[in-house]
């Protein structure tokens, strides 16, 4: 009997089989940020009546990234400044926690993201599976850029 599959295949689904669902205490400010300094294209913004972020999606080439923006929410970086723990694991240059986003030009996308100042955690890196560097956004999510 053949094994069952366990994902569908990319053309039957609406959207993305995994959708990576990220929060940030300025919700506006991290989406505008990821679409500068990262390139995502935004597919869609719903503001509360404050202006916060309740619900944001950014496209990237076949994926797609979900943000909201919590008040008692406390991204990586606020948090490694009053804990021990967090800040020991933080600083090692991985992605904890992540995002893996696949492009198409991976010097080309660390160029844009190194200019317009994102926190850089490697340079691009050779392996195996692919090229590939590592980098911050503005509040301490850590993300991977890989061309294979």
């Amino acid at each position: 009997m053949p094994e069952p599959t366990i994902f569908p295949e990319p053309a039957t689904l609406p959207e993305p089989a995994v959708i990576p669902m990220l929060s940030y205490q300025d919700g506006v400010a991290a989406m505008d940020w990821l679409i500068e300094v990262f390139g995502f294209t935004e597919a869609e913004r719903w503001l509360d009546d404050d202006g916060h972020l309740s619900h944001g999606e950014l496209d990237a080439g076949g994926g797609r990234v979900m943000l909201a923006e919590l008040a008692s929410y406390e991204g990586p970086t606020a948090h490694r400044a009053h804990c021990r723990a967090a800040d020991a694991w933080l600083s090692t240059p991985w992605v904890i926690d992540g995002v893996l986003v696949h492009v198409a030009d991976v010097d080309a996308h660390l160029a844009r993201a190194q200019a317009a100042g994102a926190g850089l955690l490697s340079a691009i890196e050779e392996a195996p599976y692919g090229r590939s560097y590592r980098a911050e956004d503005l509040e301490g999510h850590r993300w991977m850029f890989l061309q294979t």
